[in-house]
């Protein structure tokens, strides 16, 4: 066989090959997300798609789940929105309560000295520009 009868095969094969690649990845990762929402159970912690931590407090249903967002504040979301199962709460802490420690002010530092360069002079800007000459 030569090159020009080939080619066709090799372009299909490039074309083809990632393709199913692709393909294997996505049901990979479809696969992973279905475990994941069948294995959420009541007080998991877990990351919705919006990025809302919440809490499981019920799972009855099959196609919903209830997350608890703040003590007494149960929403209902599907479970396809839940993202990812967290850590416990206690490994988050809400930015607002964080309190930066602030170092009491001590002695002046000196500023590094740095060369002196005098400032340029001040040109009258009418005298600066040469006028043409007349001849």
């Amino acid at each position: 066989m030569n090159l020009s009868q080939l080619l066709p095969f090799l372009l299909i094969a490039v074309l083809i090959v990632p393709m199913v690649l692709m393909s294997r990845k996505q049901k990979r990762a479809a696969q992973q997300q279905q475990q994941l929402q069948n294995s959420i159970g009541v007080g998991d912690r877990v990351m919705t798609t919006s990025g809302l931590y919440a809490t499981v407090a019920n799972t009855d249903d099959d196609a919903t789940v209830d997350l608890e967002i703040a003590d007494g504040v149960v929403t209902t979301w599907l479970r396809a929105a839940v993202r990812e199962k967290v850590g416990p709460e206690e490994e988050y802490v809400d930015e607002a309560e964080v309190i930066d420690e602030v170092e009491e002010p001590g002695e002046l530092v000196d500023e590094p000295e740095t060369e002196h360069v005098d400032e340029p002079e001040k040109v009258n800007a009418k005298a600066a520009v040469e006028t043409p000459k007349k001849r």
